[in-house]
């Protein structure tokens, strides 16, 4: 088998193999009409009802049903063996619904730093390929600094992805790194000696790294089990965001993300809850 393919389609074609194929991609759809079956069904199914409503035969959904239990699709509701939706499928949509509650809780903490700042306020989260923006607050300038919004940059080179390589949500690059603008750090060793300064100090900076006379600064946001979830950042252009200016800016920026990662329900060493 093609070593680029997926070890559910795999499946699917081991499964062709022992049937006769109506088409190239039939398993896959039956599968995928399974799969679907499954996740819009409000109580779990039993196999043979799903069998019946999707006109395969037992034998053949049994088969299909064993792949997406080994990828963490779907799974047996406890002993009765009916199929609900899978951890893989539960930590995506808990992804969402997290998010979307980061955003209406860091509301406050976006809104005062707008204030004190005047500049773009950002809330964002690791992904896979980039840093993601979630929530934005713009200036109130009219040099500001655009849409961030949906928009997704490199760690490397952003203050928000140096928060996330210091604190392990992002993988540390090992070889020569994109240069974006006269300020990017493209040796990774200089990057992880900057990110050890991130980490001890709580705090990352980014200044003509990402766009020339951009500047930005972030501090980490700890969901309730300590683990870095998101950061918060202020962009401006360099000619605003001055190094007095950052440094001033800094603890106010820094005691927001706390307020956030408590309001996340983080409590520091020692601190307990109301």
């Amino acid at each position: 088998m093609a070593p680029n393919i997926s070890r559910v389609e795999q499946e699917f074609q081991v499964i062709e193999k022992r049937e006769p194929p109506a088409h190239g991609t039939a398993s896959v759809d039956r599968g995928a009409d399974l799969l679907v079956r499954v996740l819009e069904s409000e109580q779990p199914v039993a196999l043979t009802d799903l069998a019946s409503a999707s006109g395969i035969p037992k034998s053949t959904a049994s088969r299909i049903v064993s792949a997406l239990e080994r990828r963490g699709l779907i799974e047996q509701d406890g002993q009765r063996g009916r199929l609900r939706p899978g951890p893989a499928i539960l930590r995506v949509a808990e992804r969402g619904m997290l998010e979307r509650n980061m955003v209406e809780l860091a509301r406050p903490s976006l809104d005062l730093l707008a204030e004190a700042s005047g500049e773009t306020i950002n809330l964002a989260v690791p992904a896979g390929h980039g840093v993601e923006h979630v929530a934005q607050v713009d200036s109130r300038h009219f040099l500001g600094t655009g849409q961030w919004l949906g928009r997704l940059v490199d760690y490397h080179c952003t203050a928000v992805g140096k928060v996330f390589l210091a604190f392990g949500r992002a993988t540390m690059p090992t070889e020569q790194l994109e240069s974006h603008a006269p300020g990017t750090i493209t040796d990774p060793r200089r990057l992880s000696s900057e990110v050890d300064g991130v980490r001890a100090l709580g705090f990352a900076t980014a200044i003509d790294e990402l766009e020339p006379g951009l500047a930005a600064m972030a501090a980490p946001v700890r969901g309730a089990r300590g683990e870095v979830v998101a950061a918060l950042s202020i962009t401006g252009p360099t000619l605003r965001m001055t190094p007095p200016r950052i440094l001033e800016l800094q603890p106010i920026l820094i005691d927001e993300a706390r307020m956030l990662s408590r309001r996340l329900g983080h409590r520091a060493e020692g601190e307990h809850a109301a």
